[in-house]
Parts: C-alpha cells; sequence; structure tokens
C-alpha cells in the first residue's frame, strides 16, 4: 500500500551530512531559513494578491530545518517569529499556529517516522490542533466567516480532512525537493 511503502534512507543520509557540518554552517544555514520562512509569510501583507499564494511556501524552510535537525529545527522555528515581530506583526498570529506548525510537525515527522502515513497523520493533527486553537481560543477567523468559532466534531472533523490533504501535498512535495535541497546545502 502507497502510504504504509517505508520511505528511502535520504532523510537520514542528510542528517548525518548535516552533522558533519560544522556549527558556523549549520547556523548559517539555518538563518537562511529563518530568512525564507519569514519573507514568505510576510509577502501576504506586502504584495497583496500574489502574497496570499506564496505565505504558504513558509512551511517549507521549517520543515526542511526540521528534517535535518530537530534543535535546529526549534531555533529557527522561535527566530522565525522574533523576525515576524520587526517585519510583519500580523502574520504573528498566523504563523505560529499554522505554516509554522505544520512545518514543525512533517518535519519532525520525518525524523522520527519511516512511512508516509505517520508523517502525513502528524503534521494534520498538529494543524488541525493550531487552526481550531485560532478558532476556539483566539477567536480569529483564520478560515473566513464560513467556519464557525464555536467547537464542533463536525468542524473539526472537516478541518482534520483539509489538513491531512494538505499535509499529503507538504509531504510529496518536500520528498521530491529534497535532493536539490541537500545539493543547495552539502556542496
Amino acid at each position: 500500500m502507497y502510504f504504509l511503502k517505508s520511505l528511502s534512507n535520504e532523510v537520514k543520509s542528510a542528517q548525518f551530512l548535516f552533522n558533519r557540518l560544522s556549527k558556523t554552517k549549520q547556523l548559517v544555514s539555518g538563518a537562511l531559513f529563518a530568512s525564507l520562512a519569514a519573507l514568505f509569510q510576510s509577502a501576504g501583507g506586502f504584495l497583496p494578491g500574489i502574497g496570499i499564494f506564496l505565505s504558504p511556501l513558509s512551511t517549507a524552510p521549517i520543515l526542511f530545518c526540521f528534517i535535518l535537525s530537530l534543535p535546529l529545527g526549534f531555533i529557527i522555528y522561535i527566530l522565525t517569529n522574533l523576525l515576524l515581530l520587526v517585519i510583519q506583526p500580523s502574520e504573528l498570529i498566523i504563523f505560529p499556529f499554522t505554516t509554522g506548525i505544520l512545518g514543525m510537525g512533517i518535519g519532525a515527522a520525518f525524523y522520527f517516522f519511516k512511512k508516509r502515513l505517520y508523517i502525513i497523520i502528524s503534521g494534520a493533527t498538529l494543524l488541525t490542533f493550531g487552526i481550531i486553537t485560532l478558532l476556539c481560543v483566539f477567536k480569529f477567523p483564520v478560515l473566513g466567516p464560513v467556519i464557525s468559532n464555536n467547537f464542533s466534531l463536525s468542524t473539526t472533523g472537516l478541518i482534520f480532512v483539509f489538513t491531512f490533504l494538505y499535509s499529503w501535498i507538504w509531504v510529496e512535495l518536500s520528498l521530491a525537493y529534497f535532493k536539490k535541497l541537500k545539493t543547495f546545502i552539502f556542496f
């Protein structure tokens, strides 16, 4: 079955190569990823219209950092939040609970799991939790006026189905671009 196929050892080899880099190179790579994530996330505010399509790309730098190193990924996640505080504070409520947490969930899942299904479920669960937190705790209409701010199981189920599909897309995209990223960082 497709979802239960084990992933190749590409992730483990990339982690090994990344850990062999000097700490300076690791931090510089992480700073570059944090800058990219902050720029992509703030694109919605700086470039109305097209920026909405660039904003979801802020998941990628966080995801790749978490794939390479959990401690560095967490530092980059925090750094991106701090950069957003300076660059575009209005995006600070969106990033930690949506695109950032999705990158964290999928990247950390790549670190721990080898099967696509577990990786997708991890990302979808964290993203669902983040969206529900924005909707029900902060009363922030992240999904627009269509979805109510009151908690309901049917709404949560629909959000989980959407986040499962969205997480699946991100897992497949990250696997497809991981080889290109390896050549960018290590050579």
